[in-house]
Formats: structure tokens, C-alpha cells, sequence
């Protein structure tokens, strides 16, 4: 008994542990304040697999179930499977599409009867962290290559694309975060700029009419041109490159963001981007009858609503909150999913600005801890691992609380280990069991 508990706690972090269960009661109390019923008794709604407070009881137990079963796993197993487990993933992500179930405007989940539920998607994050982390700590890798690099990015943009058809394009951007594991392994900065200008291209478009952006950009074209007329001389195929950048960004802006509006983002996604830039929905991207405001004249946007009274709810909370079971906004349904997207608000309306700040203070702690224990492994692969798991919860934490305040659109990710939801807790509770596993053999050379 004493060698099997031994074999459990050796060289297990405890930060991170205490870290987790903390986060944890967090969300569990947080569900029961927005969905406890008045009268209920509330120690035997807890244990009767009812409420949504119970279920994700019983989804942290299992979770942490497994993750003693992590813990108990020879540390070399995912290396080993890492691959493996990627093919896996693949094959749920594709067998979604014959049997896939529509739950709320997105295709992404399998239904099992009734009561059981699973999104793909979300299981994926495991498979291409483990996969990446394999790819990375190839001993014979050159990752200066321009081959190596595009194989990485395979490993990330397939899941991502695969989860963009099946719209569910919030969670498909999770899968981006991995490319700042690649960043950390020597990509080159050229990537990050050539991100931003994209982003920055698209916003552009959204923002401004799409003839006057193509003078704008035919304008910096010739700019560039001049400026460079003595290398051109020299090298003309820097003309060429020049003009191909051009036509790319004058397709992307006339073309490209168009078939993603038109075509691609479900009409929740629209409203929600365009309500984030504080614009109405041009004509060509209205998807079925909108609502005219009688007052204004405008069009009435459901998530601008959404956010709307997502800030009315952090608001009222104040500097100490409104207090268990009291808050108005969310225990009352005037927040839409205050139990999963907007979870935040509960803790915001019931515990106030204090209440917000320990949250963060949490996440912010994790986030610190899991990249010193990345930093202090001697293998790549739990290195690159390690960033992995640190930039998927960073992604998840930034995107949820910035998308509460209207500082991002609404692209429905859930806030981990708070939100509502089986699927969504047991994918980072085992994100972070694995690491927690590797990070105690890292005295281990593990390729």
C-alpha cells in the first residue's frame, strides 16, 4: 500500500494539484449559485445526477478518477502512443459527420442515447498537444526547415479545419495556441507578422468600404515599390513578390472574407463579430429575417444584447459581490448560458471585483507554474508539451473573460474548469494529470 502511494506522489507537484481542485470548487460553486432551485435540499441535489451542479460533480470525481490512473501510467506510455492517440482523434473528428447531432447551430457533438454527449473537437486538444510535442522532440528534426515547419502546422490545421466544418470555428481557433509552442521551438518571427497583417487585413475589411481598401492597398504596393526601386534593379524577382502580395491581400479582402461571411461562419458568428466592432451587418451577410429596432432604425443583434447584459451582471457585483445564490442577472436567465460561455458573469455578479481577481489570480498562478515546469524539464517532449497545455488554457482564460466584457467576439469556448460541461472538464483535467505525470519523471531522459 505504502509503495503504491509512493508511486502516486513521487515527484508530483502539489501546486498544481492544490491549483486544480481550487479552480475546480470554484466552477462547482459557481453552477449551483445560477442553477440551484429554491426549496431543493441541497446536499441530496448534489448526489442525485439531476442538476447541473450534480452532473458536474460526477464529471469532476470521474475526472479526477482518471487522472489517479495518469498518475499510476509509466510516464513513457505517451511519448509512445502520442501518435496514436493523434489517429484517434482523427477518426472521431470524421466519424461526426455521419453521426453527428445539431446542438445549438454547431454539428461538432456525437450523442450516445440521451444523456451522454460528445464533442470531438474538444478531445482533440489532447491528441495534437501529445502529437506536436512527438513531432518537436524528434531527435533527427531540423525545425529550421521550411518542410519541418509545415508539418507542424499540419499537425495543428488539420483538427482545426476538420472542426471549422463542422461549424464550430471558436473552438477551431483553440488550435492556433499550438503554434506557440512551435514559436517557442524556433519558428520564425516572420510567421507572427505575417498573423497579425492577415488579422489585421480582416479587420480592415470589415471596418472600411472594400473599394477604398483596395486603393489603400494598391497605394502601400507602390509605396514599397519605390522605396525599393534600387533592389528591384538588382532583383527582380522582388517585383514579383511584391505584386503576388498584393493580389493576395486584394483576393483576401475582395473574395477571401467574403466566402468566410457568406459561406463558412453560422449567422450567431456574424452577429457576434460585427457586434464586437460595434458596426451593423452589411446587407450581402444577413442570413434570414433580422429584427429592426422601431426606435433607432437598426438592426437588433442578439449578442450585442448577450454582451450587453453580460457587463450589466459583472457590474452590478461590485467590489464584494451580491453573494451566493443573490445574484439577479444570471440566477434569473436575463444572461444567456451563465453555466457555460458566461460563467464568468456568475462570479462577477455573486463575488464582485474580489471575486474576479482571486479567479484570475488562480489562472494567472497556474499559468506561471505550468511554464516553470515546463522550463525545468530535460526531455523536448514534456517541454513542448508543457506549452502546449500552458497555451491552450491561456488561449481559453484570455478569449472567455475578454468575450464576457466585449473586448472579443462571442465564439462560445468555455472557461476551463469553471464552465458547465463533461466534455470540456475531463479535456483539461487530463491535459494537466498528463503533464503533472511527466513533469514527476523529469529526471527521465524521454525522447
Amino acid at each position: 500500500m505504502n509503495q503504491q502511494q509512493n508511486k502516486i506522489t513521487k515527484g508530483i507537484d502539489s501546486t498544481l494539484i492544490i491549483i486544480y481542485l481550487l479552480i475546480l470548487a470554484i466552477g462547482l460553486t459557481a453552477i449551483f449559485s445560477v442553477t440551484y432551485k429554491e426549496g431543493d435540499p441541497v446536499l441530496q441535489s448534489f448526489f442525485a445526477f439531476k442538476s447541473d451542479y450534480s452532473k458536474q460533480l460526477y464529471y469532476a470525481i470521474t475526472a479526477m478518477i482518471i487522472g489517479l490512473f495518469i498518475l499510476l501510467t509509466d510516464s513513457k506510455f505517451f511519448p509512445a502512443t502520442a501518435n496514436l492517440w493523434y489517429a484517434v482523434g482523427l477518426l472521431l473528428l470524421l466519424l461526426v459527420f455521419p453521426f453527428h447531432s445539431s446542438v445549438k447551430g454547431t454539428e461538432s457533438i456525437i450523442r450516445i442515447g440521451n444523456a451522454f454527449q460528445f464533442q470531438p473537437a474538444e478531445f482533440c486538444k489532447i491528441t495534437v498537444a501529445l502529437a506536436l510535442a512527438k513531432y518537436l522532440s524528434n531527435p533527427d528534426l531540423d525545425f529550421s526547415k521550411p518542410k519541418s515547419q509545415l508539418i507542424a502546422a499540419a499537425i495543428t490545421l488539420v483538427p482545426a479545419i476538420l472542426t471549422i466544418l463542422q461549424k464550430e470555428t471558436g473552438l477551431a481557433l483553440v488550435f492556433f495556441a499550438f503554434f506557440l509552442v512551435m514559436f517557442r521551438e524556433g519558428l520564425p518571427a516572420i510567421y507572427i507578422i505575417v498573423g497579425f497583417a492577415a488579422a489585421t487585413l480582416v479587420v480592415a475589411t470589415l471596418l472600411l468600404d472594400k473599394d477604398l481598401l483596395a486603393i489603400i492597398l494598391t497605394i502601400i504596393a507602390g509605396l514599397v515599390v519605390f522605396f525599393n526601386l534600387n533592389k528591384i534593379k538588382r532583383d527582380r524577382g522582388l517585383l514579383l513578390k511584391i505584386i503576388l502580395i498584393w493580389i493576395i491581400c486584394v483576393g483576401v479582402q475582395r473574395f477571401g472574407v467574403p466566402f468566410m461571411f457568406k459561406d463558412v461562419f453560422g449567422k450567431h458568428q456574424v452577429e457576434r463579430i460585427y457586434s464586437t466592432i460595434g458596426k451593423d451587418i452589411p446587407p450581402e451577410y444577413l442570413k434570414g429575417e433580422e429584427k429592426i429596432d422601431v426606435k433607432t432604425g437598426k438592426q437588433t443583434n442578439t449578442a450585442d444584447y448577450n454582451v450587453k447584459q453580460s457587463k450589466i451582471a459583472i457590474g452590478s457585483g461590485r467590489l464584494i459581490g451580491k453573494g451566493l445564490l443573490s445574484g439577479t442577472q444570471t440566477r434569473y436567465g436575463f444572461v444567456p448560458e451563465q453555466r457555460t460561455d458566461f460563467i464568468f458573469d456568475t462570479i462577477g455578479e455573486g463575488f464582485g471585483f474580489v471575486g474576479c481577481v482571486v479567479v484570475l489570480g488562480l489562472y494567472l498562478i497556474l499559468l506561471f507554474r505550468i511554464v516553470i515546469v515546463a522550463e525545468r524539464q530535460r526531455s523536448t517532449f514534456s517541454r513542448c508539451y508543457a506549452y502546449g497545455v500552458a497555451a491552450v488554457f491561456f488561449f481559453h482564460i484570455a478569449i472567455n473573460v475578454s468575450m464576457t466584457i466585449g473586448l472579443a467576439p462571442v465564439i462560445g469556448i468555455p472557461l476551463p474548469l469553471i464552465s458547465y460541461g463533461g466534455t470540456s472538464l475531463l479535456t483539461f483535467s487530463i491535459l494537466l494529470f498528463i503533464l503533472i505525470r511527466l513533469d514527476a519523471d523529469r529526471q527521465m531522459i524521454l525522447r
